[in-house]
């Protein structure tokens, strides 16, 4: 199972981390973990490339393990409103569509979301 737990602060979505293989299938067949690859990877490289902002991320493939966060989704770290909105709204938009997944994949996904500090 593949979980995914976001993180939020003040309200604002910032980053999470994904945890484990979905075993819907087998490797390379898997079409639910090349879905959330594929997200993963769109929302870290639009952060980064179309919004110019840092992202933070780390990949533990022994462990399967990915964790993201961007300070730009906050407004402690980030001036241009615009931009938060952006960056955050990034997050929220794959926390929903993770959760539509749930739908169909129920057993081979978990999402959820904690209110924490950027640390």
């Amino acid at each position: 199972m593949t979980k995914i737990r976001f993180f939020r602060s003040g309200g604002s979505f910032y980053g999470f981390e994904e945890k484990g293989h979905s075993g819907y299938a087998e490797a390379g067949e898997d079409i639910l973990c090349a879905a959330i690859s594929a997200m993963t990877m769109l929302l870290v490289n639009t952060i980064e490339i179309a919004y110019a902002s840092d992202v933070e991320y780390d990949v533990n493939e022994g462990a399967t393990e990915i964790r993201v966060r961007s300070k730009a989704a906050l407004a402690e770290f980030e001036s241009d409103e615009r931009k938060r909105y952006a960056v955050s709204g990034l997050f929220c938009g794959y926390y929903y569509q993770l959760n539509d997944l749930l739908e169909e994949y129920y057993d081979n996904l978990e999402v959820d979301v904690i209110d924490v500090d950027y640390e």
